[in-house]
C-alpha cells in the first residue's frame, strides 16, 4: 500500500474534528510532483539512464554551466516555498495538539482526582483520548518525514535531518505531561478492574507491566514551563501479552486499549559514514533512549565508512527519536535515512520463517545457495561481470558477499544468493560451467543449508587428486610397458570401457614385475599441490579423511600415512609364492565405482556421520558414484563428462581450494595450521 493510501486510510479513524487537522500529506506531493520533479540538482539521477553529458553540447541543448544555474535557480525558489507550506502544515497540526493536549490533561486530572470516586467508564475514555492524540502526533510526523524524503529525492537538497531537528523543541516532541499521567491512569484502571473482580489480580502480574503497588512507573524530569527540556522516558511495559489481557481482569474496552497503548510502527533506519563503531553506538544509544524494539540489522564495512541499517518497532509516542537520530549522524559526519512503513509490513511480520530478514532478498519462492567463485590467477572484472549479468538473467539476487582469499588480487569470493525455485540446480550448474571455462574460473553451487559448513567426512581418489600420477601407469614405465597399460587407463577414466575389465587388461600386463617396482613407485610419488595443507587443516578442525582408490593398497597405505588420513581402500596384488614379483592378478574385492560409493556409506555410518556431512573428491568416472553420493561431491581436474556430472568442480592447481569451497576463508585455513 502506498504511504499516502494508507495515511488518508487512517485519518478516517480519527473523530472528524480531528481529521481537518492532519498535515495535508498530498498537497505537499502534488506541489514537490508538480513543481520540483524536474528541478534536482543532483545531475547524475535527475535524467535518464541514457542522458550523456558532452564538453560541448549540440545548439539546441543548453550548456552545463546553463543547466546547473537553471536548476539552482529553481530549487533556491521552491525549496523554501516548500519549506514555508510544511512550516504552516506542523504549525497547524501543533496548535491542534497543544489545544486537545490542554483539554485531555484536564480531564484526565479530573479521572485521577483523589477526592473523588473514579469510574471504570471515565478512565477508559481518558485513556483512550490519550492513547489517540499520541497516534494523531505519529501519524503526521511521519506525513512530514515521507514529504521531506520526496523533497530531498527530487530537489537534490538534503534538507530532512536538520529539519527534524527543528521540530525538536515543538510541543508534540518535548510534551510530557501526558506521559507521566498514562502509567498512573492505568495503574489507577487496573486497581479498579481489579477490586470489581471476585478475584485480585496477581502482584506479580502488576509488577510485569510497571504498576505494582509501590512502583514508581514516571521517571523523574525538569520542568519549563509545565513541560520537560527534553522528553521524559517512561519505560515500556514488557510482556504484554501476559500482563493486563491475561491477568483475569474483564472489561470491554480495556482489552484493546491495553493493545493499542503497546501499538507499535516499523520503522526502517540506516545511518552511514566513516567513523565505524562510533556510528553503531550512535544508533543504538538513540533506540535505547527511545526504548525501540530491535526487529532486526545489519552491517557492512569498507575501512573506516560504516552503514548500519536496523529494523525496529518503535511507539507512537516516541517521535522525537528521528531528531535524535539526526543529531547523531550530524556528530559523526554521517549520512540518515529512514523510512516509516505502513501496518502491512510489522516487524514481526518481516523476521519469522515466512517472511524476509534484513539482509534478505524480499521475494518469495526463493530457495537459498551458496555460490563460490574462484580463480587462482585472480577474478577479472570480465568474468564477474560475465557472472553479475548471468545472475540479473535468472533473477538471481545477491544477498551477501565475503571474500575468502587473502592474496593481493582478488582470487575467491563466496556469494550467497537467492534463487527462484523454479530454476533446476542441474541446468543452472551446466550454463555456469560454458560461463566460467572460457575465464579459466570455477562457480561452485551448494544449497545454503546447516550442513554446508558442517561437514565432517572428506573422501578422496587417490591417483590424479591426492597424487599427480596414476600409480599402474608408473608401475608400467618402471617394466617398461608404459604404453599399453596407459592406452586401458585413459579408456577407463573416460568411461568407455568398464572399470573391472580395465583393472584385470592392466593388472595381467604386469606379471612378472618385480616386487621391488613398488617401492621404486613409492619413492616417485609426487603429491597434488596443496594436498598436505589441506589434508592438515581438515585433521586439525575434527575430520575424518579417508583415501578410496581403484589403484594399489600399497601406495594408498602410504599416501595415508603421509597425509595423515584415516582410512585407506584400494585394490590388493597377488604376489607369487615366494613374494618376489607380481603373478597378474588381484584378489578380495575389486575397488570400482559401485565399490567405492558403498565404501563411502560405511565409512561414514562407522563414524556415526549424516552423508549430509560428507564431502568427495575425484577426477575419472568411476569416482561419480562416489561424488553423487556425497553432499557435496568435487570434481578436482577432472575429464568432462565428470564435469558435467558431478556437484562441484575444481580445474585450479591446489588441492586446498577445496577449503574456501567448505565455507572456509585463508585466514582460517592458516590459523588451522597452526593447531598443535
Amino acid at each position: 500500500m502506498k504511504y499516502g493510501k494508507y495515511f488518508y486510510q487512517q485519518r478516517t479513524e480519527f473523530p472528524e474534528l480531528w481529521q481537518s487537522h492532519f498535515i495535508e500529506y498530498n498537497t505537499l506531493k502534488t506541489f514537490l510532483k508538480d513543481r520540483m520533479l524536474n528541478t534536482s540538482v543532483h545531475l547524475a539521477t535527475a535524467f535518464p539512464s541514457s542522458q550523456s553529458f558532452s564538453w560541448k553540447p549540440a545548439t539546441d541543448h543548453p550548456t552545463f554551466d546553463a543547466l546547473l544555474a537553471q536548476r539552482l535557480t529553481q530549487v533556491s525558489e521552491l525549496t523554501p516555498e516548500f519549506v514555508r507550506m510544511l512550516d504552516l502544515e506542523v504549525d497547524r497540526f501543533s496548535a491542534f495538539f497543544v489545544e486537545v493536549k490542554t483539554t485531555i490533561k484536564a480531564r484526565i486530572s479530573t479521572a485521577l482526582d483523589p477526592a473523588r470516586t473514579p469510574k471504570v467508564a471515565e478512565l477508559e475514555a481518558a485513556l483512550a483520548d490519550l492513547l489517540l492524540l499520541e497516534r494523531f502526533v505519529f501519524l503526521n510526523f511521519t506525513a512530514v518525514a515521507k514529504a521531506l524524503k520526496k523533497h530531498d529525492k527530487w530537489s537534490g537538497l538534503q534538507i530532512r535531518e536538520p529539519y527534524l531537528m527543528r521540530t525538536s523543541s515543538l510541543p508534540f516532541v518535548v510534551s510530557t505531561s501526558l506521559m507521566r499521567l498514562k502509567p498512573e491512569l492505568l495503574s489507577r484502571l487496573t486497581a479498579l478492574i481489579s477490586e470489581q473482580n471476585t478475584e485480585a489480580v496477581p502482584q506479580e502480574q502488576l509488577a510485569g507491566l510497571g504498576l505494582a503497588t509501590g512502583t514508581d512507573s514516571v521517571l523523574k524530569y525538569t520542568a519549563v514551563d509545565g513541560e520537560s527540556a527534553t522528553s521524559t522516558r517512561v519505560t515500556t511495559p514488557k510482556n504484554s501479552k501476559h500482563g493486563l489481557l491475561n491477568s483475569g481482569i474483564t472489561s470491554p474496552k480495556l482489552g484493546f486499549l491495553v493493545e493499542l497503548m503497546h501499538e507499535t510502527q516499523t520503522v526502517m533506519i540506516s545511518l552511514r559514514g566513516p567513523h565505524g563503531t562510533d556510528i553503531i553506538g550512535g544508533v543504538l544509544n538513540c533506540l535505547s533512549t527511545h526504548h525501540c524494539q530491535i526487529a532486526d540489522f545489519s552491517l557492512s564495512r569498507l575501512h573506516h565508512d560504516v552503514t548500519f541499517g536496523v529494523l525496529v518497532n518503535l511507539h507512537n509516542r516516541d517521535v522525537d527519536l528521528f531528531s535524535d537520530l539526526a543529531k547523531t549522524a550530524q556528530k559523526w559526519d554521517g549520512t540518515l535515512s529512514f523510512d516509516v512503513q505502513d501496518a502491512s509490513l510489522k516487524a514481526s511480520k518481516l523476521v519469522n520463517a515466512m517472511q524476509y530478514a534484513l539482509c534478505e532478498a524480499p521475494y518469495a519462492r526463493r530457495v537459498k545457495y551458496v555460490a563460490t567463485v574462484l580463480n587462482e590467477r585472480g577474478l577479472s572484472p570480465e568474468f564477474l561481470s560475465e557472472w553479475l549479468n548471468w545472475l540479473l538473467a535468472k533473477k538471481i539476487s545477491v544477498e551477501q558477499m565475503r571474500r575468502l582469499d587473502s592474496h593481493t588480487s582478488l582470487m575467491c569470493v563466496e556469494f550467497r544468493l537467492s534463487v527462484p525455485d523454479s530454476l533446476s540446480p542441474d541446468e543452472m550448474r551446466a550454463e555456469l560451467i560454458a560461463i566460467s571455462a572460457d575465464h579459466q574460473a570455477d562457480v561452485a553451487l551448494q544449497p545454503d543449508n546447516v550442513f554446508r559448513r558442517q561437514k565432517r567426512l572428506v573422501v578422496f581418489d587417490m591417483d590424479s587428486t591426492l597424487i599427480q600420477q596414476e600409480v599402474i601407469d608408473e608401475i608400467a614405465r618402471a617394466t617398461g610397458i608404459e604404453e599399453q597399460v596407459a592406452a586401458i587407463t585413459e579408456r577407463a577414466m573416460q568411461g568407455e570401457i568398464d572399470f573391472k575389465e580395465s583393472l584385470a587388461a592392466r593388472v595381467a600386463l604386469l606379471q612378472g614385475t618385480p616386487i621391488e617396482a613398488l617401492e621404486k613407485v613409492k619413492r616417485g610419488l609426487v603429491f597434488t599441490e596443496g594436498a598436505h595443507y589441506l589434508c592438515r587443516a581438515l585433521k586439525r578442525a575434527g575430520f575424518k579423511l579417508a583415501v578410496i582408490s581403484g589403484g594399489f593398497l600399497p601406495l594408498a597405505k602410504y599416501v595415508k600415512a603421509e597425509l595423515g588420513l584415516d582410512y585407506a581402500f584400494a585394490n590388493q596384488l597377488k604376489v607369487t609364492a615366494d613374494g618376489k614379483t607380481l603373478t597378474g592378478e588381484t584378489f578380495g574385492p575389486v575397488v570400482d565405482a559401485t565399490r567405492k560409493a558403498e565404501l563411502l556409506e560405511v565409512i561414514a555410518q562407522a563414524e556415526g556421520i549424516a552423508i549430509e556431512q560428507v564431502v568427495a573428491v575425484g577426477d575419472g568416472a568411476n569416482d561419480l558414484l562416489m561424488i553423487g553420493k556425497a553432499s557435496l561431491g568435487i570434481a578436482f581436474n577432472a575429464k568432462p563428462r565428470v564435469q558435467q556430472q558431478a556437484g562441484a568442480r575444481i580445474n585450479q592447481k591446489s588441492l586446498a581450494n577445496i577449503l574456501y569451497l567448505m565455507g572456509y576463508s585463508e585466514s582460517e585455513a592458516a590459523e588451522l595450521q597452526l593447531l598443535g
